[in-house]
C-alpha cells in the first residue's frame, strides 16, 4: 500500500471551548484512531490539502489553488508557528506536472499557512515538521469558487503524480463539513473588514486576539442556541460522507456555491480539501473506507468528521 488518506474537520475552539464530556470523549477517541492508522501507515511524505482564513491568503491576491515550495505556519490560536518540512524539489516537480495536466495554479515560494491547515498533522504528530509535507492551499472560503468538478480534477492530477511513486504517500484534507462561523464576506463586509480581507497580513497581537475572540463568542452564544449563525446541517454531512466512502468522486461535481452557502454554511466551502484528498487517492486506484467519526459539535461550530481510507488489494 503505498498511498492513504486522513480527512478530518478542524476547529480552532479545539482548545479554547468544553463540549459535553461524551462529546469530547469521542472526538478524542476519533483522533486516537486517525494517530493509529497515520502512524501504522507511516508515510514518507505528506500532500496536505488545506484552507486559509485570512491569515495567509487575501483578497490583494488570491488563487483558487497553490502549492507551496517553502512554508511556515500563522500561528494563529496558538497553532503552529514554524518552518514546514517542504521537501522543495518534490513540490516544483509536482507543480510542473499538475500544470503539464493542464490546470493553472499558483506556486509560493513564503507560502503561511493557519490552523485550518495544520491542525490535523497536530493532531497526529504534535510538531507539524516531523515529516516531509507539501502544502496544497485550496480556496475555501474567498468567492469567486471554481467549480467543485475543477478540485476534483486538481486532485486526481495531483494523485497521479504519486501513482506510481517508490514513496508511501499520505493525503490530508482538512475541514468542513457543514459550518457557518463568523468569518467577514466581501460582499456584506465594511470598510475595515474590506481591508483585512485584502491586506491584514501580519496583524498587531491586540487585532489577532480581539478577532479571535469574536469567534470564541460567537461559539458560546452557538451552543446555547443563541448566536445568528446557521444551524449545522447533519442531513447534508452524511451526504458528503457518503459520497467520499463511494469512491464515484464525479459526483462531487453536483455540489454548487450557492447550494453549499444555502444549506451547509459559508465555511462548508472547506470540503473541497477532502474533494481534492479523496479524488488524489481515487487517481491511484479504487479505494475504501477504513475509519469514519461523525459528530455535529455546536462548541466547535462544525458538522465534525474524521475518516480514514486505504487502497483496496485487488
Amino acid at each position: 500500500m503505498k498511498q492513504a488518506l486522513l480527512c478530518m474537520s478542524h476547529s480552532p475552539l479545539l482548545h479554547h471551548l468544553d463540549p459535553p464530556a461524551d462529546v469530547k470523549a469521542s472526538v478524542e477517541a476519533a483522533f486516537d484512531q486517525a494517530r493509529a492508522f497515520v502512524h501504522n501507515f507511516d508515510p514518507d511524505v505528506i500532500v496536505n490539502f488545506g484552507p486559509d482564513h485570512y491569515n495567509g491568503f487575501f483578497y490583494d491576491l488570491m488563487p483558487p489553488f497553490c502549492i507551496g515550495y517553502k512554508a511556515k505556519g500563522s500561528g494563529d490560536y496558538d497553532s503552529f508557528a514554524g518552518e514546514l518540512n517542504v521537501p522543495e524539489a518534490m513540490a516544483e516537480d509536482l507543480a510542473q506536472f499538475v500544470m503539464d495536466q493542464g490546470l493553472d495554479l499558483a506556486i509560493s515560494r513564503q507560502m503561511e499557512v493557519d490552523h485550518g491547515a495544520v491542525q490535523p498533522m497536530e493532531i497526529v504528530y504534535g510538531d507539524v515538521a516531523s515529516k516531509p509535507l507539501i502544502p496544497v492551499f485550496v480556496n475555501s472560503v474567498a468567492r469567486p469558487f471554481v467549480k467543485v468538478g475543477r478540485v476534483r480534477q486538481f486532485g486526481e492530477a495531483i494523485g497521479s503524480y504519486f501513482k506510481n511513486s517508490d514513496k508511501k504517500v499520505l493525503f490530508i484534507g482538512s475541514g468542513g463539513l457543514s459550518h457557518d462561523p463568523p468569518v467577514p464576506q466581501i460582499a456584506t463586509a465594511n470598510e475595515a473588514q474590506r481591508k483585512m480581507l485584502t491586506d491584514g497580513r501580519n496583524p498587531t497581537p491586540e487585532a489577532r486576539a480581539a478577532r479571535q475572540q469574536r469567534v470564541i463568542d460567537t461559539a458560546v452564544k452557538f451552543a446555547a442556541d443563541e448566536a445568528e449563525i446557521m444551524d449545522l446541517n447533519p442531513e447534508w454531512d452524511r451526504a458528503f460522507l457518503d459520497v467520499c466512502a463511494s469512491g464515484r468522486i464525479e459526483d462531487f461535481d453536483r455540489y454548487t456555491a450557492d447550494d453549499m452557502d444555502a444549506v451547509a454554511g459559508h465555511s462548508s466551502h472547506e470540503v473541497r480539501n477532502w474533494v481534492a484528498a479523496y479524488s488524489a487517492l481515487r487517481a491511484c486506484g479504487e479505494y475504501e473506507i477504513a475509519y469514519e467519526f461523525y459528530r455535529p459539535i455546536k462548541e466547535y461550530i462544525s458538522g465534525f468528521a474524521v475518516t480514514t481510507a486505504i487502497l483496496r488489494d485487488i
